[in-house]
């Protein structure tokens, strides 16, 4: 019975992905279809950027957790000292991780379990990580009050979770090619306690983009930037994100010096196409070559500079390239900087000798 429901949601899950849907529209129909078998009383899935492991949105169940303790859940997230945080089980390459499985030591020393699920009234929380060809695309927190996670349902949501990674990484590659968001930087300023003290007119307009989304998203988000910079040893953190409408920005976080204790500015900023270019390469599950590759065409290299700078002869550059416009689906090296770099497309010369053979 139970591979059965792991088969069918499979297909499910396939299906929604060739639906076109954004990651949160993906995620939300995921949440529905995984709650009939698996019962949680608070769930939460989020995007994880594979180059930072940073959380880039989130989508929650039917019922959200309180306001008063996003906060708290945002830090613990980023806290060095929080056993399975999302981020650490995507470094470790963990699949499914109990916080029932932890030790009495990590148990104690949770803030998850003992300044949020139990003064919620749960004490049982699992966490999946959805991975497509070993990198970590989505992850998941479900929890619930005093029903552990069955060995049955653990089995299941493992059988799942790479569906549901590959239909997140085919849902973030057709976001990365949708643009940026607002064109001008934007800047919060973010108190010890949370709480936003200043915001910019450009940063009004991103508050209004995430809480599309889901209200307060915006709010949640930049305490996620504010604890990731207290929790950094140089007090910096970076991370990107996405609209409701698929537009991304790199958000940057820093302690303010000058203002008054803990204080974080966070500056955003729309995304240029360079620095989507590398979470474009692994959304098409590019070698660590044929990434190379990628990036010597994109600079306008021809495939006898390419060689050279590879130290690789010029056939193995065109078969390389050749498997290359097979994953991405060109058929010419124009075709493929379109694809990699929507927004320099035009300024890219697609004439000349590099285009005349691969």
């Amino acid at each position: 019975m139970w591979d059965e429901r792991a088969s069918r949601l499979r297909r499910e899950i396939t299906q929604l992905a060739a639906a076109g849907l954004s990651v949160s529209e993906l995620h939300a129909a995921a949440i529905e279809l995984v709650g009939r078998t698996v019962s949680t009383d608070l769930t939460c899935w989020a995007s994880i950027d594979p180059e930072t492991q940073v959380i880039s949105s989130m989508v929650s169940g039917q019922n959200r957790i309180p306001t008063e303790y996003e906060s708290r859940l945002a830090e613990a997230e980023y806290s060095l000292d929080e056993p399975y945080t999302f981020a650490a089980l995507a470094r470790q390459g963990a699949t499914l991780a109990r916080l029932s499985d932890l030790s009495a030591d990590d148990r104690r020393r949770s803030t998850r379990l003992h300044s949020i699920w139990r003064p919620l009234g749960m004490d049982e929380e699992l966490r999946v990580m959805f991975r497509a060809d070993g990198v970590c695309w989505g992850a998941a927190g479900l929890v619930r009050s005093g029903v552990e996670f069955t060995a049955r349902e653990v089995e299941f949501l493992a059988a799942i979770a790479p569906a549901i990674g590959s239909a997140t990484r085919l849902a973030v590659r057709s976001e990365a090619q949708g643009g940026t968001g607002p064109g001008r930087p934007a800047l919060v300023i973010i108190a010890a306690d949370g709480q936003l003290v200043g915001v910019t007119p450009d940063a009004r307009e991103w508050q209004e983009r995430l809480d599309a989304i889901a209200p307060g998203r915006f709010r949640v988000m930049m305490q996620v930037m504010a604890s990731g910079s207290h929790a950094a040893a140089a007090g910096y953190f970076k991370a990107r994100l996405r609209d409701a409408d698929g537009r991304w920005a790199v958000l940057q976080a820093s302690t303010l010096i000058g203002g008054e204790e803990d204080q974080v500015a966070v500056a955003i900023e729309p995304v240029t196409g360079d620095q989507l270019v590398g979470l474009l390469l692994l959304a098409y599950d590019l070698s660590a070559r044929e990434r190379e590759i990628c990036r010597e065409v994109i600079g306008g290299h021809s495939t006898a500079e390419i060689a050279g700078h590879l130290f690789i002869s010029v056939h193995t550059v065109q078969d390389h390239l050749k498997s290359v416009f097979a994953k991405v689906g060109v058929r010419s090296r124009g075709e493929l900087v379109a694809r990699l770099r929507p927004d320099n497309a035009d300024g890219y010369a697609t004439t000349g000798p590099q285009f005349a053979r691969l």
